[in-house]
């Protein structure tokens, strides 16, 4: 349903901008617009130069190391990937919503849905799992012919 709304948005925002009504400035182009659309893997390295955050993406790459878990508040099962541009990107799967990847291990390819947040270090990737509550779009990751949401 959200990403009904979000799509709703969009249109009406690119209907107001082509009739005059509405002129986006630099901010609300970036965060309104680009949010709203998944971004492909050679937009990674925009979004990173950008700073971007709470941008939904979905892309593939390479599982480069896979770190112990993170146990503080919500488990969160970690790695890092490779992605076509070079950039490298912290996933942390919530397996207190989720089930861990199994069977995970570097070199392995994974496609990824979820959300974009800049860090220095290239970005981190999450809400790779569905929401209970129904008010955020669902991500998942696809390992090795399964999918994990």
């Amino acid at each position: 349903m959200s990403q009904l709304k979000n799509i709703a948005l969009l249109v009406l925002l690119l209907a107001a901008a082509y009739f005059g009504l509405w002129t986006p400035n630099e901010h609300e182009t970036t965060a309104s617009v680009e949010s709203k659309q998944d971004l492909s893997q050679d937009q990674i390295e925009q979004a990173f130069r950008n700073r971007a955050t709470d941008l939904q993406l979905t892309l593939e790459g390479r599982v480069k190391r896979v770190l112990s878990d993170d146990r503080e508040g919500s488990r969160h099962q970690r790695f890092i990937i490779n992605v076509e541009s070079g950039r490298t990107l912290l996933v942390a799967h919530n397996i207190d919503l989720a089930p861990r990847v199994k069977n995970l291990k570097p070199g392995d390819r994974v496609q990824i849905h979820g959300v974009y947040e800049w860090n220095e270090k290239g970005g981190v990737v999450h809400w790779t799992h569905h929401d209970p509550q129904g008010r955020h779009q669902g991500g998942w990751i696809k390992h090795q012919g399964r999918t994990y949401q």
